[in-house]
């Protein structure tokens, strides 16, 4: 769908080398643990890569945990999956306006009640949550798709909230790692002393989409439950893919490529930025974000959102109207541009084609 190629990510710079070298080590591990007839594993996941996980989020996301309380799944869609599994028909489920339509979608098929909450520039607005609430969905590290961060004190509001009312919020944390300015966000589960928070992450948006690993860290009352629904969804995921991967962090390779796509990335936000307070300044401004691979920026006057996508189209730029995202009446006209998988060069051009054709749009 637009929302994942607008968010996508690029291979350009992956260390295939690298990754081959961690494929065929695993390989040759689960040959000789028996001789290519493998059994059923633990659902929760690969030990190495459970390791190398937990370590990963001590390090960027200041997440205390052991390797024991992380669950490996398939994608952070399946993470979410496990999780609203855990709420009943009937369930009040909060989610940020606008939000990730996936998830939406995820929360109503299971017939929950779904409590549309609206954001402001500090996040969620935890005086307008739902008192009966069960679950809180919310991505504080880079709100999906309007780009603000959440504060520390909406955060802290946050779990105070939940600790009194008992629900469970899920912390989407889908491309945190990519912070361009300022010291690093808290993550919602490092400030979580009361265990309220089961965080959500994933690999698409730092490796590649088509990987499908993404891993849960919930509180500890939830991990026999998620385990169990876990086993009872598809067992457990590829364990060739899971301890290449476990060996790819352990060994320092992951760590690497970050530092490398940081770079990129960096440089790819501020093009778009300066295009968009540049010669596009006239229609667009761009939302205040410093982090992730795409942002959102406002349509100034009358425009309309869908005739501006429309424009962008018929010169090869893609661009995506953020209607969509909502579930009620938009509260603002706007469109999501990603540049995860765009070149820096292409950025350069597209928008300076999207900057000829947008004075057409005035007649």
């Amino acid at each position: 769908m637009a929302i994942s190629k607008a968010a996508s990510p690029t291979k350009r710079f992956f260390p295939y080398d690298a990754w081959r070298r961690c494929l065929n080590q695993a390989l040759r591990k689960q040959l000789r643990a028996g001789g290519g007839m493998g059994g059923y594993r633990d659902p929760a996941g690969e030990q190495e890569l459970r390791l190398g996980i937990a370590r990963y989020l001590a390090f960027s996301r200041a997440v205390t945990c052991n390797w024991q309380d992380v669950a490996v799944t398939q994608g952070a869609q399946q993470g979410l999956d496990l999780l609203v599994r855990l709420v009943q028909p009937g369930d009040v489920v909060a989610i940020e306006e606008p939000s990730y339509p996936p998830a939406r979608a995820l929360f109503a098929a299971v017939g929950a009640r779904i409590a549309h909450v609206p954001v402001d520039g500090e996040g969620i607005v935890v005086s307008k949550l739902p008192r009966n609430a069960r679950l809180v969905y919310v991505t504080p590290s880079h709100q999906f798709p309007l780009g603000m961060p959440m504060s520390l004190e909406w955060r802290i509001a946050l779990l105070e909230w939940a600790a009194k009312r008992g629900a469970v919020i899920v912390e989407d944390d889908y491309d945190g790692e990519f912070r361009f300015e300022g010291r690093p966000v808290e993550s919602l589960k490092s400030l979580d002393r009361a265990g309220v928070v089961a965080y959500v992450g994933t690999f698409s948006k730092t490796m590649f989409p088509d990987l499908r690993i993404g891993y849960v860290v919930p509180p500890a009352t939830l991990s026999e439950p998620l385990w169990h629904a876990k086993q009872i969804c598809d067992w457990h995921s590829c364990m060739l893919t899971q301890t290449a991967l476990g060996a790819f962090m352990l060994d320092g390779d992951y760590a690497k490529h970050l530092r490398r796509m940081h770079k990129a990335y960096a440089q790819r936000h501020a093009r778009l930025l300066a295009h968009l307070t540049g010669a596009l300044a006239p229609w667009f401004e761009p939302m205040p974000a410093s982090a992730g691979i795409h942002l959102v920026a406002r349509l100034h006057g009358a425009i309309d959102e869908a005739r501006v996508v429309a424009a962008a189209r018929e010169v090869s730029v893609g661009l995506y109207g953020i209607e969509t995202f909502y579930a009620g009446k938009p509260a603002q006209r706007g469109v999501l541009l990603g540049y995860g998988g765009t070149q820096a060069e292409a950025i350069d051009s597209g928008l300076a084609r999207l900057a000829a054709v947008m004075p057409t749009l005035n007649h």
